[in-house]
């Protein structure tokens, strides 16, 4: 495991968290976010690991403005951000009330406590369902749920989610932690603990490389496969350099087989959803808190 790598994507991180969070304010677009946080993460010397999501109340993840997105910032803003260097990856977010909302901001906390709770108890050889269980009793001591069927995870080279998942609830699972990369994040929510899928998110991952047989879309899914190997992308970044023609070439690449797009992930019961996420490297002797969280 390239530790000096996966170091300098957590510094970027947290650099960009610190220089992004005073901008972020109701009424900005959230394209303009989106778009600041990755031009910072490339300045910086990383690259983007996965589109930044900025998931607003009932969405709970996977929401990246479309290359015309009109939409901005409002309610109970969640930031969540990767930045790899050599495809190691750094994966932490945030939570951000935007409307003075004591509800919202309850909820903030409880997600931020769970985190620093998790993060005191995961080690070398901890099982997976003790870190869930901590989670879990800080989120319900709040008053709110942790969301069950999200989780946190694994994290290998060019491999967002890898192997393990971190649950947000005592599962009753015994796999032990060992040595490498993992992302724990909790969400917390006023609804009833469950997201499901909802609309297309524009988010995407490369699944197969099998031939296409238009030219536009094999353009472009050899140039998916040089840029960002495993690791998610979105339609915003190839509008940006192929133009709006790579919406049609990445529906045929869908069709196809060759790619995998996301569902943006929405609770139940519309409930408010905050989260708090870090990166943390256990290793042989010890870990590292390889993001922090600035939130």
């Amino acid at each position: 495991m390239a530790i000096k790598e996966i170091i300098l994507a957590g510094k970027i991180s947290q650099d960009v968290k610190k220089w992004i969070k005073p901008q972020i304010k109701k009424g900005v677009p959230l394209l303009e976010i989106a778009e600041k946080i990755e031009d910072k993460i490339i300045e910086l010397g990383g690259k983007p690991a996965f589109p930044t999501n900025l998931s607003i109340n009932e969405i709970a993840a996977h929401y990246t403005p479309t290359h015309n997105d009109e939409t901005l910032a409002h309610g109970l803003l969640k930031i969540d951000l990767g930045v790899h260097v050599n495809g190691f990856v750094s994966d932490t977010s945030f939570s951000l009330d935007l409307e003075d909302s004591e509800e919202n901001k309850k909820l903030i906390e409880a997600s931020k406590k769970a985190l620093e709770n998790a993060k005191k108890t995961i080690e070398k050889g901890i099982q997976t369902n003790k870190i869930g269980k901590v989670i879990q009793e800080t989120i319900e001591s709040s008053g709110f749920s942790p969301i069950i069927n999200l989780s946190g995870h694994q994290i290998e080279q060019y491999n967002l989610h890898a192997g393990l998942t971190i649950p947000n609830i005592d599962d009753k699972r015994t796999t032990e932690i060992s040595p490498g990369l993992y992302a724990i994040e909790p969400f917390a929510t006023n609804g009833s603990g469950k997201i499901k899928d909802a609309k297309p998110s524009g988010i995407y991952s490369l699944i197969d490389y099998k031939n296409i047989r238009n030219p536009n879309a094999r353009e472009i899914l050899e140039y998916i496969t040089e840029e960002y190997n495993q690791l998610p992308f979105c339609s915003r970044w190839l509008v940006k350099k192929f133009g709006t023609k790579a919406l049609i070439s990445l529906s045929q690449l869908e069709q196809n087989g060759n790619l995998h797009q996301y569902a943006q992930l929405v609770e139940v019961n519309k409930g408010i959803v905050s989260q708090a996420e870090d990166t943390i490297l256990i290793e042989e002797n010890g870990k590292k808190i390889v993001t922090s969280s600035e939130n």
